[in-house]
């Protein structure tokens, strides 16, 4: 009884994660009023003909799928920088730290593959273009994501599958360059405008809802990270001490059977 009322307490919170859940939630939803309710749709009249064109209320989903693409970026890296970490150094945390990142990351990868297809129906007319390069890098990178966690998956022993898994994190993310440059480099392949934050083409109400959107969802993705981390560190855990102690118990009943062996010789001799 005792062990299972100790099992039963053992969680993932803590006062601080507690205020950092609530502080993403107030976030989020001062987030969705400014995105859909405050800031003005995207509007602009022709200067000869006076035919309005641009992104209407489309573009209020940017608020969301910028700041997603940004801290997909900031995981995998994360993720990246941890698996070289483990590479050099063989802790457990290193490990843990890479595997929470590559989850995180790939949740939040899959929610801007879906808002960019939502985005994309009314601006684009289609869902999905499979000649756009961004497109296709992103999905590249999602899906190669996807693999590093079907590695981990598909191994028992966690030490078994950190150093391969690091391998193919450290190959994953060399993709991110290519997404992100991707419109640039390939500027005749893609429906996507170029970066406007980077060139600075908005502004006021826009621009600060923009950056609100990046610091929302990267205190998300951090409360995010720190719970998969502990959730990890947990079944590393459970896993490692459920090893040492079958080696115990096994290492008992070899102790405990050479003694009645030792006792039946005795008597024997006797």
């Amino acid at each position: 009884m005792d062990i299972l009322a100790t099992e039963s307490r053992i969680t993932t919170g803590s006062r601080g994660t507690r205020l950092l859940g609530l502080a993403a939630l107030a976030g989020v939803l001062a987030l969705l009023v400014f995105a859909f309710v405050l800031t003005d749709p995207d509007v602009r009249t022709h200067p000869t003909s006076g035919e309005e064109f641009g992104q209407f209320d489309a573009v209020r989903l940017l608020y969301l799928h910028v700041p997603m693409a940004i801290l997909t970026y900031a995981a995998y890296a994360l993720c990246a920088a941890a698996s070289a970490g483990y590479l050099l150094r063989r802790t457990p945390w290193w490990d843990v730290t890479a595997h929470a990142a590559a989850e995180v990351g790939t949740l939040v990868c899959a929610l801007v593959l879906v808002t960019g297809s939502i985005w994309g129906r009314p601006v684009w007319n289609t869902w999905w273009e499979w000649g756009d390069v961004r497109l296709m890098t992103t999905l590249l990178l999602f899906l190669l994501f996807l693999g590093y966690l079907a590695l981990r998956r598909a191994a028992v022993d966690p030490e078994s599958a950190a150093r391969p898994a690091a391998v193919v994190a450290l190959v994953a993310v060399l993709d991110i360059p290519l997404v992100n440059r991707s419109v640039e480099w390939w500027e005749n392949r893609t429906l996507h405008q170029k970066s406007t934050l980077a060139e600075l083409k908005i502004e006021d109400l826009t621009l600060f809802t923009l950056v609100l959107g990046i610091v929302v969802f990267g205190l998300v993705v951090t409360w995010l990270l720190l719970h998969r981390f502990r959730v990890g560190w947990l079944e590393r855990a459970e896993v490692t001490h459920g090893i040492d102690r079958a080696i115990a118990e096994r290492r008992g009943v070899a102790s405990t059977t050479g003694v009645d062996s030792t006792v039946g010789q005795t008597r024997e001799e006797s």
